[in-house]
């Protein structure tokens, strides 16, 4: 049988130890059957647990495999697309119910941690950094965007500001949240685990779902196995593959690719960012960087519509981060990888159910770390019929990718070159 290891990433040379999980080699009856421990499927099984369920989650290859364990490790609140975009798509009275769930995914991981003791380097504060006027003029009209949703831990920071928290001089200004900050992401997901398992659930690795049984009774099949459930939740996100095929047309995988710097010294360290805080820039492809627990400077940005990987990632990200900091011209590069997320064409996440017992929560569209801890608290939510939250994900409306399954990828291509081009020009 096949064993998938991690990716040659930072977080996996850092990973906390935990015990070897088993791959599933019987016939297995539980409440819920969860496809896919990443953090969807972790957060969902533990609000299902801590609520009385019987749960069983299965992952394809390890526990944070996917996104979960390989992005940036940034807390970052609201949707890939703002709450302003929601309201103008679907009216007041469903933004308003998106607008204040907007910033519970990151509470949600604070109490995780918290609660169960999770040993995830958790640091609070992250940035929006502006390199135009008119991305400063974007986040003065988000700070009183989310002001109107109860989102009060927000700063704006002028030039002079900004340049005490963060020695780039790119930057024009920016907004300082201090409910965001950062995490070592896979950690994170593999505390989760350690979270689901105290309180009985069961997670079998290495036991991809090859087929779903549907029916009144679902059965989940794996190659040596299968699951009987009375529900399934279907949180594969971008390793989903096939096994689904209605969830295929209105979403794309993308890559992104992050590098990871030697340990620097103390006062390298801290004239980076002598707060410690996470940036992310305002760009349409941003970029986004922060410290380690060690004192690495993690550096991540660009989009691979279609997931390909690329054949040199230290050679698209590290000239973006000397760019930011020239003055690690001389550092070396340590750990460098790619990790796929989810894109829908609304960049709004995908949330429904098939049938009367599959529900699902996908396309995270780059913002997923928040969203898929609250996805969980949602989904959970639906199961126990309480689905007033679950159904105002659910109606927001998403459309395939123009040109199919064979042009979504140069469309979506063309569509960032010129937003990117945008960005470059200051429009």
């Amino acid at each position: 049988m096949a064993n998938t290891p991690y990716p040659q990433s930072y977080y996996a040379a850092s990973a906390n130890p935990v015990p070897p999980r088993p791959a599933l080699q019987e016939e297995v009856q539980t409440d819920v059957c969860v496809i896919g421990a990443g953090y969807t499927g972790l957060s969902s099984a533990l609000f299902l647990l801590e609520s009385g369920f019987k749960v069983t989650v299965l992952e394809a290859a390890k526990v944070g495999f996917g996104a979960s364990g390989r992005n940036g490790g940034q807390i970052v609140n609201s949707y890939s697309r703002d709450i302003d975009v929601i309201e103008r798509t679907v009216g007041p009275k469903q933004a308003q119910l998106l607008g204040h769930m907007a910033f519970e995914g990151g509470r949600i991981i604070r109490e995780r941690v918290a609660k169960y003791n999770i040993q995830c380097d958790l640091k609070d504060g992250g940035v929006f950094a502006a390199l135009t006027p008119k991305q400063m003029g974007h986040l003065e009209s988000q700070k009183r965007l989310w002001e109107r949703f109860g989102h009060t831990q927000l700063e704006l920071m002028d030039q002079k500001r900004i340049r005490e928290v963060v020695d780039c001089d790119q930057y024009i200004g920016g907004m300082l949240d201090m409910s965001g900050g950062h995490i070592h992401p896979l950690n994170l997901a593999l505390g989760e685990a350690a979270a689901v398992e105290s309180l009985g659930g069961k997670i079998y690795e290495q036991s991809p779902a090859i087929r779903i049984e549907r029916g009144a009774n679902p059965v989940v099949h794996t190659p040596q196995g299968k699951v009987r459930a009375k529900f399934i939740i279907v949180a594969g996100n971008a390793y989903l593959g096939g096994l689904v095929p209605e969830l295929a047309a209105k979403s794309m995988p993308c890559g992104t690719q992050v590098i990871t710097t030697e340990p620097l010294s103390d006062d390298l360290a801290r004239s980076l960012l002598p707060q410690d805080y996470c940036v992310e820039d305002c760009n349409y492809l941003l970029d986004y960087y922060r410290l380690t627990g060690d004192k690495r400077l993690i550096f991540g940005g660009g989009v691979v519509y279609g997931a390909r990987d690329p054949a040199n990632i230290e050679a698209i990200i590290r000239p973006k981060m000397l760019k930011a900091f020239p003055q690690l011209k001389d550092v070396k590069i340590d750990y460098a990888w790619t990790g796929n997320f989810l894109l829908t064409l609304s960049r709004l996440p995908q949330v429904g159910r098939l049938g009367d017992n599959i529900y699902y929560s996908q396309g995270c569209s780059g913002h997923g770390v928040t969203y898929t801890h609250l996805a969980g608290k949602v989904l959970a939510e639906a199961l126990r019929g309480q689905a007033e939250r679950f159904d105002a994900f659910a109606e927001l409306p998403h459309y395939p990718f123009p040109g199919g399954q064979m042009l979504r990828v140069p469309f979506s291509a063309l569509g960032a070159w010129y937003y990117s081009l945008r960005d470059r020009l200051g429009f």
